[in-house]
């Protein structure tokens, strides 16, 4: 990639921190004592190089303490390094810590000005966006009080609000995401996007990785200072999942609470024999072919997937705009009660375009006692010419995963029209002041 096209680059980057373990207490102490000081020095970054293009979406991953912040407070210029170099093409704006750089006395206002002054705007620039930035927080009603009166998700609301109001190049974010309402994360992920897709170059560290598949084509995963793997996010995270699956294990702490998506991994290695076993030559083959990924506790199994355009046909291209039928079959090793039922649509690259379930679209609750199917009709299928993968599950309860069938199928979509993009909207035009010479209307 030519130097001119990439944002951000890292070059042999080590940070050491120094451990102290009798720090003095006092003057006294210091003086008197002095060589009481001792200490270890942690080495957090051991020599971390990688290129982020114009663009990109960066998640970086791992475990607590392995880095992720130290490299983003060195990518920002809060830090500096010990060894290497950090090269930054365009202006920055950061969110890595709740509230930093607000004056507690000061106004929402008034911290507006201060932080967005600190990211290289003018007056007069503030002033064009300051009401934007506001009406984005939702602050209206408190933004002339003290922020000190703030609670901390109004101090994340302002923010963010300002940080993404900066027409940055480069956005960093360091689990700020993980505070405020849904509504919020929600309207803050929708702003994202857009900001993605005017060509800001955003790096996040997150520890949730459903958020970095569906918002990022990258993730680096950094382990003790170094890169441990850099790839397509549900690449780099199976590895990561697997690592922390070990980890457990052998701390054989199992009071040790992780997440839901650690636990679902976890069950895949206990459940992959049994359900292989389970299953015919024909249904093994097909995973291989599609090297699908499953996992769950086993109770119900899903044994085909047919797609069809409504007929007995199986068919796996379709051309954009007519229906597709997903029928799956399933059987039923132990019952399970409060099923859900879900489908999701993923690019070749991992890309989250599409998921949803039976609860997300308000069915009741479902008993499953009995082998049976259930067919998921998309209507009108609006994406544009490409190959897709298919995933489906079965989960009960509070998403517990009964069978994850990751990437089950492929299918493939065409058009003979021209309009280009990810997506087909349905859309109508309408005109004042002009006439159309050629044509027939849009039919």
């Amino acid at each position: 990639m030519p130097e001119n096209q990439v944002a951000i680059k890292v070059t042999n980057l080590a940070k050491n921190f120094k451990v102290y373990y009798d720090k003095g207490r006092s003057l006294k102490d210091v003086i008197l004592f002095r060589n009481r000081n001792r200490h270890d020095v942690r080495q957090v970054l051991k020599g971390v190089t990688f290129d982020i293009n114009k663009g990109e979406a960066v998640g970086l991953i791992g475990h607590n303490g392995c880095g992720k912040s130290t490299l983003l407070k060195l990518i920002s210029g809060i830090l500096y390094p010990d060894q290497g170099d950090v090269k930054i093409n365009g202006r920055v704006s950061s969110l890595l810590e709740l509230g930093a750089g607000f004056h507690p006395d000061m106004s929402g206002r008034e911290n507006i000005y201060i932080n967005a002054s600190i990211f290289g705007l003018s007056k007069k620039e503030i002033d064009a966006r300051l009401q934007d930035i506001i009406d984005f927080s939702e602050l209206a009603e408190f933004i002339d009080n003290p922020v000190r009166t703030y609670s901390s998700g109004m101090y994340m609301r302002l923010a963010f609000s300002v940080a993404i109001n900066v027409d940055a190049e480069v956005l960093l974010i360091d689990e700020i995401l993980a505070v405020g309402d849904a509504n919020f994360q929600a309207k803050c992920f929708s702003k994202l996007q857009e900001i993605k897709a005017k060509g800001t170059t955003i790096v996040i560290v997150s520890h949730s990785l459903s958020q970095i598949e569906q918002f990022c084509t990258r993730s680096i995963w950094i382990h003790e200072g170094l890169i441990k793997a850099d790839g397509i996010p549900i690449d780099v995270h199976s590895q990561y999942l697997e690592y922390m699956n070990e980890l457990r294990e052998k701390s054989g702490d199992s009071s040790l609470e992780i997440p839901a998506e650690y636990l679902a991994y976890m069950q895949e290695k206990r459940y992959k024999e049994n359900l292989r076993l389970s299953m015919t030559s024909e249904q093994q083959a097909e995973i291989e072919k599609n090297k699908a990924f499953r996992w769950g506790s086993g109770e119900v199994q899903i044994t085909s997937i047919s797609v069809t355009a409504g007929d007995d046909k199986e068919c796996r291209l379709f051309e954009v705009g007519t229906d597709v039928y997903f029928k799956v079959k399933y059987k039923v090793n132990k019952p399970i009660y409060d099923a859900v039922f879900g489908i999701g649509f993923f690019r070749n690259s991992g890309e989250n375009l599409y998921g949803t379930n039976t609860r997300i679209d308000n069915y009741g609750k479902f008993d499953i006692t009995e082998d049976g199917e259930f067919t998921i009709i998309i209507r009108n299928i609006n994406l544009m010419p490409d190959q897709y993968t298919v995933s489906f599950s079965i989960e009960y309860g509070q998403g517990i995963p009964v069978d994850y069938w990751k990437d089950a199928l492929k299918i493939d979509t065409f058009t003979s029209i021209m309009d280009v993009g990810g997506f087909r909207l349905n859309h109508d035009w309408e005109f004042k002041g002009s006439k159309e010479l050629e044509g027939n209307g849009g039919k």
